[in-house]
């Protein structure tokens, strides 16, 4: 399938929040509490120019998900990029296309043209919440340790919640959405 023919194959913004079993509560808040800024209002003008829209591979038990996604619905809206929702899981075909390396690390974000032409990509995370990942499981002790799963499981606990509580990670992500889409 091209492009074009996965986008139509997705499903809307209210479909896959409406069908989420995990986060919905949390991307949810997200996308309440959220806003784009009005400074960046040229910026959006110039993104409804170019016609993208977007197709996203997800799962919603993804904490980046969680996060990313409501953000991105945020700029869609502004900027009138219609977006269409994949599950990653159901469409492996696709998710092949556009690993990360090596790995299918969700959310994966492919913007085409009206042509259905692929213009960019984005996901899974933003570099500072790369960081932020990174020195949160520094701290695990070592997979063999007895106590490691409970320490990874209180480790993403402390994610999820400044997932959704930290607007700082918000607004590293919302930077890095603009920076992708310009």
């Amino acid at each position: 399938m091209n492009l074009e023919e996965w986008y139509n194959k997705g499903m809307t913004a209210q479909r896959y929040v409406d069908q989420m079993q995990s986060h919905q509560t949390d991307f949810i808040y997200i996308y309440e509490n959220f806003s784009v800024s009005i400074e960046d209002q040229p910026i959006f003008e110039q993104l409804q120019e170019k016609k993208l829209r977007a197709i996203v591979l997800t799962e919603d038990w993804c904490g980046d998900a969680m996060l990313n996604l409501p953000i991105f619905l945020r700029i869609a809206e502004a900027s009138h990029i219609p977006t269409h929702f994949l599950l990653r899981d159901e469409n492996e075909e696709l998710m092949g296309q556009y690993l990360t390396n090596g790995s299918k690390s969700i959310p994966k974000l492919i913007f085409i043209d009206s042509e259905g032409k692929e213009v960019g990509t984005w996901g899974p995370r933003a570099p500072r919440v790369q960081e932020f990942i990174e020195e949160s499981f520094a701290k695990l002790p070592d997979k063999s340790a007895e106590d490691f799963e409970e320490k990874r499981k209180e480790v993403l606990t402390f994610v999820t919640k400044a997932y959704r509580d930290n607007q700082d990670i918000w607004q590293s992500v919302y930077h890095d959405f603009k920076k992708t889409l310009q």
